[in-house]
């Protein structure tokens, strides 16, 4: 158990627990959403497993970029604008915490991947935050990037 000085802050960044979100059938229904949206990129774009990426990009892409992004976008942001009165409000499931925090993350995705490859990020940001606050924590978020980033790499690489 952390010392009680850091608890809030793994609370509010959802990091203070693990549920068994592995056993949430929602949770491995986005799962195979990812995997037949993965299919799909693969049929559309027959990658050229001659280019396959080097091991560090690998490492980027599917571990260190997902931890990463979670932390910052579905761990403080949408943390803390959950706390808002207007956070928690919800619609469809997804909260107002997590649609502003999806609109960010696909906007900055702008600056760095082609428009239709930006804007078809908030979708899988939308799952991401859907199931951060179904469980009240960054675990499942952070494994589902990680294994939508993981296919992604498969379908295209």
């Amino acid at each position: 158990m952390p010392p009680a000085h850091t608890r809030p802050w793994l609370d509010a960044t959802g990091l203070a627990r693990c549920p068994p979100f592995h056993r949430d059938g929602r949770f491995l229904l986005a799962l195979l959403a990812g995997g037949v949206v993965a299919l799909g990129l693969h049929w559309l774009f027959a990658p050229d497993t001659r280019l396959w990426p080097e091991a560090r990009v690998w490492l980027m892409v599917v571990l260190v970029w997902p931890v990463a992004e979670e932390l910052v976008f579905r761990g403080l942001l949408q943390g803390e604008l959950r706390r808002l009165s207007w956070g928690g409000r919800a619609l469809a499931g997804v909260t107002a915490a997590n649609l502003v925090t999806s609109l960010v993350f696909a906007a900055l995705h702008f600056m760095s991947h082609p428009p239709l490859w930006a804007a078809s990020v908030l979708v899988p940001s939308l799952v991401f935050g859907y199931f951060r606050d179904r469980h009240a924590s960054l675990y499942p978020a952070i494994a589902l990037h990680m294994v939508y980033n993981l296919l992604y790499l498969l379908a295209t690489a």
